[in-house]
């Protein structure tokens, strides 16, 4: 392998772990040989060599499920593409379920594999006896069999990575480490980079973090701090199974929440892997988590007296390794984020400069975010909706203790089912407003979004949700909640939106070119606008208020807020007067919506609050109490209301004063809950959901906000071009035949047999007791009155496309 360090390329990438020499192998796949990779020890030497080599098809995350199951598909044959050892075993695997709520999430996996294409067979104990007779199956309700999973040699298929990629064209070289990293001015936009290292200077366009371990440390070189901490996690290697010396099929991996743990076939052994329910560790917790720079191929001493509860679990389910002696413990550090998924994507705030890292699972998610990577930084967009693993889907606050707590109890809950309504305690009240308490003391059930405590119910009585996939003891709850809104009027603490100040004589012409829609041009005008890619992709979504000339109030969504504020300020051109300010965490935001609000607010205010003064998708700066807002006749719930926008020194005064007015016309509190319910029958689109990177406004049935008489914006020619060509999905509202459960986003789309589409987001609409939702489908699917099946919990449930919001249509309501 070559020590000779070029003194410049396209790309470099600091890491060579799985992570980094797959997105080498891929990007020289597609064409950018230019391709530096730097390793400071040798190949694999950080946490690749030391894995286990799962590679797990069993996964219900649509998104996250491609990039396992690309993997699952390319290792089989990387060895025959690149000539080097790989030892890939198909063993398939099987994961067991202990109660009913993850037999119903076995029927979401056997969806998700429908449409990506693996079998996913929900199997019962007998069958599962017959496939391991050897196995005690004791309180196991049922399998979940995927046939084409299998595990790997970590350090072969890594090494095979790096082969490919240095047969086309790529340069590895290892034993130097990086020192720093700079940004080099280029035309006032910082685009390229210097990367310093011990035997000298590489000049680079691009330079990616895939350091593995190290990412907290290479991230902090260019102040892009990463939210994930280290973990050590433990499996161990038996002595010969003599069963496994009679047979010449292979045990398939187990997954089994009753130890915590995954066991399989090893050669000839068994191999125990151990995720802790409590007392997890960090590794090199006396440095504060953070890897001498010199460690190499490092393992830890177990903790054997914390693990040994789980394999003796272990041993319960296959009593013949109980006389078997341990030939090999393994303690090795692996990366963990808050929410388990890795970092594959752009640094917030950074031209250039990109993280693929934070993989837990690394070696089944290598080669899809090698993959999934390589297309987003050569063509602009990845084929896959990226932002689950976007690294700026978290803000500043995360990194630190956040992470810790985040991450541990993510590790000790590895194989606890994350059920829907589930309000896990770690790490909680990171980003609250002045209400929080007031709230928490009305009976308000807080969810987070980006650090945000939001409510998203209010148990009046006490109750505690019960959790699980079908409709539950929230359901008459919302449904009270939800009339409120539509008969009364009712009040949401809805400060998580992502919040700026755009200013200056340029800001108008600065937005109009970064986005789809045209900039309202009179005072308090509101337009709700998208950032496209150059591809004509979808980036991201915005509403934006004309405060005054030059000044502009910019919204987003939550888990919006850092990628947003890149689009926003990396759009600046040379010599524009453009001043960008997160207002996010300063800045609260009470939505009062329902037919008496005009009369709730009246009496709070000297402004004129009538339809001729203050006219819907409007917004002016008034006091509401006495209190400074800034009020825009816009809401996500589809009646007359306002969003009152205040600094949150005067959040709790506003509360007050709207919730005393409003007693008169029967007030209610409502939360997330509610405001999804009520959104569904409006036929309200989401970011992240139904709008992602995937897809073009014409796909999104989002043209309405594209303004082709405007010129010169990024993305309109590539969109104008979309429409001219024929599209392969079409986004589409339904209804589906009500039951239990409702469209949550993920399930499949059917007609017959064949696979036809998706589905983004639903819920059942409590006003007018219609089960909904969004699905991408084939354009032939798409006309209003046309019908297909959607998947939902092991059901074949039919749907119909409608032509228009279930609720008023014509929509009087909010124009009230």
């Amino acid at each position: 392998m070559t020590k000779k360090l070029p003194s410049q390329a396209k790309v470099v990438i600091i890491g060579g772990g799985m992570m980094g020499t797959s997105l080498a192998y891929h990007l020289a796949e597609e064409g950018w040989s230019d391709c530096l990779l730097i390793e400071k020890g040798e190949l694999t030497s950080g946490s690749t060599w030391h894995a286990a080599g799962q590679c797990p098809n069993l996964i219900a995350d649509y998104n996250m499920a491609k990039i396992h199951d690309y993997g699952v598909r390319l290792y089989p044959k990387l060895e025959q593409l690149t000539g080097q050892y790989v030892s890939w075993h198909g063993c398939g695997g099987i994961r067991f379920a202990l109660k009913p709520a993850e037999v119903e999430w076995f029927q979401r996996v056997k969806g998700v594999g429908k449409m990506i294409g693996f079998d996913c067979e929900i199997i019962d104990p007998a069958k599962i006896k017959q496939l391991i007779p050897y196995a005690n199956i004791d309180g196991v309700l049922a399998g979940a069999r995927t046939f084409t999973d299998g595990h790997v040699d970590p350090a072969g298929v890594c090494n095979a990575m790096a082969k490919g990629a240095r047969q086309m064209g790529a340069t590895i070289v290892t034993g130097i480490r990086v020192t720093d990293i700079k940004q080099r001015k280029s035309g006032g936009k910082g685009d390229e980079w210097e990367v310093l290292t011990e035997q000298g200077k590489v000049i680079a366009e691009h330079v990616v973090n895939a350091a593995g371990c190290y990412a907290r440390q290479v991230g902090q070189m260019v102040g892009a701090d990463v939210p994930m901490i280290n973990m050590k996690h433990t499996y161990l290697v038996t002595d010969t199974v003599q069963e496994f010396l009679d047979r010449d099929d292979e045990m398939p991996i187990i997954r089994d929440p009753y130890p915590s743990s995954y066991y399989r076939q090893e050669q000839k052994s068994g191999l125990i892997g151990i995720y802790e329910k409590q007392n997890s560790e960090e590794c090199w917790t006396h440095r504060g988590g953070w890897p001498e720079w010199d460690a190499e191929n490092e393992l830890f001493e177990a903790n054997l007296e914390n693990i040994m509860p789980y394999v003796e679990r272990v041993m319960e389910r296959i009593p013949m390794w109980r006389e078997l002696g341990i030939k090999r413990v393994v303690c090795g550090a692996i990366p963990h984020t808050p929410d388990s998924n890795p970092f594959l994507g752009p640094a917030a705030g950074l031209r250039n400069f990109w993280h693929c890292n934070g993989a837990s699972i690394g070696i089944a998610a290598g080669a899809g975010s090698g993959k999934y990577l390589s297309q987003w930084m050569i063509y602009g967009d990845a084929e896959i909706n990226m932002a689950g693993v976007d690294p700026r889907r978290f803000s500043d606050y995360a990194p630190g203790d956040y992470t810790k707590g985040k991450s541990h109890e993510d590790y000790e809950c590895m194989y606890q089912l994350h059920l829907p309504g589930e309000e896990r305690p770690a790490s909680r009240k990171q980003r609250t407003t002045p209400l929080y308490d007031l709230l928490e003391s009305r009976g308000a059930v807080h969810t987070d979004a980006n650090g945000w405590e939001r409510p998203k119910w209010f148990s009046l009585d006490g109750r505690i949700e019960e959790i699980g996939f079908r409709h539950n003891n929230t359901f008459e709850v919302v449904a009270q909640e939800c009339r409120a809104v539509r008969e009364r009027v009712g009040v949401l603490e809805l400060s998580a939106f992502a919040k700026y100040d755009v200013v200056g004589k340029d800001a108008e012409p600065f937005l109009n070119r970064i986005s789809a829609n045209k900039m309202p041009i009179r005072e308090g005008g509101i337009a709700l606008t998208h950032y496209l890619a150059e591809s004509g992709r979808l980036n991201g979504e915005s509403t934006v208020t004309r405060l005054r000339e030059g000044q502009y109030y910019v919204l987003s969504g939550s888990a919006s807020e850092e990628r947003d504020l890149s689009i926003l300020t990396q759009g600046i051109a040379d010599g524009e007067d453009v001043t960008i300010t997160n207002i996010t965490d300063h800045w609260g935001v009470i939505v009062v919506a329902g037919p008496s609000t005009r009369e709730t607010l009246a009496g709070l205010t000297e402004s004129d609050l009538s339809n001729q003064s203050f006219r819907w998708l409007t917004g002016k700066e008034i006091e509401i109490a006495g209190h400074a807002v800034r009020a825009l006749r816009v809401n996500y719930v589809g009646e007359l209301g306002w969003e009152l926008h205040c600094p949150m020194a005067n959040m709790l005064g506003v509360y007050e004063a709207v919730w005393a007015a409003g007693q008169a016309h029967g007030i209610a509190n409502f939360g997330t809950y509610a405001m999804n319910s009520l959104r569904i029958e409006k036929a309200y689109k989401g970011w992240g959901a139904e709008l992602t990177n995937e897809i073009s406004m014409l796909e999104a049935d989002a043209m309405r906000f594209f303004s082709e008489k405007k010129e010169n914006f990024v993305g309109r020619q590539a969109t104008l071009d979309v429409v001219e060509n024929n599209i392969a999905m079409q986004l589409v509202y339904f209804e589906v035949e009500a039951g239990d459960n409702d469209v949550v986003g993920g399930e499949t789309v059917l007609d017959g047999d064949q696979v036809i589409g998706v589905t983004t987001s639903g819920g059942y609409g409590h006003t007018t007791q219609r089960s909904l939702g969004f699905a991408y489908v084939a354009p032939k699917y798409a006309e209003p009155g046309s019908s297909f099946e959607v998947y939902l919990l092991g059901e074949n449930r039919k749907a119909t496309v409608l032509s228009e919001p279930v609720w008023d249509p014509a929509n009087e309501r909010p124009r009230a």
